[in-house]
């Protein structure tokens, strides 16, 4: 895995959003060795959503690993805005609450 300043280098965010999956499909050759649909050709993307449609973006193989973990760092980030919101919702509830009983 790339440190920090290995990754600024190569000009990849420190984060990301979207998910990297690895696609697999047929090319439509009809004698490629998938056109059986037995073995099928992969390539690993970051997949993300944009304006309701889903999209992705293939990654070179020396990517993945700094696409995957800005993508981890992402959701973590994520999470923590989600718990920080949430209680900050709780505090403003029972303030309320105790206003109210107060009367």
């Amino acid at each position: 895995m790339m440190t920090l300043a290995e990754q600024q280098a190569s000009g990849l965010p420190r984060m990301i959003r979207g998910t990297v999956v690895t696609q697999r499909r047929r090319c439509g050759k009809p004698n490629c060795h998938c056109a059986d649909g037995q073995v099928l050709h992969e390539s690993t993307v970051l997949s993300y959503s944009e304006a309701g449609r889903s999209r992705t973006v293939m990654l070179e193989p020396d990517e993945i690993a700094t696409v995957r973990a800005a993508t981890a760092r992402y959701r973590a980030a994520l999470a923590k805005i989600e718990r920080e919101g949430n209680t900050g919702l709780q505090a403003l509830r029972a303030r309320r609450a105790a206003g109210r009983s107060g009367r």
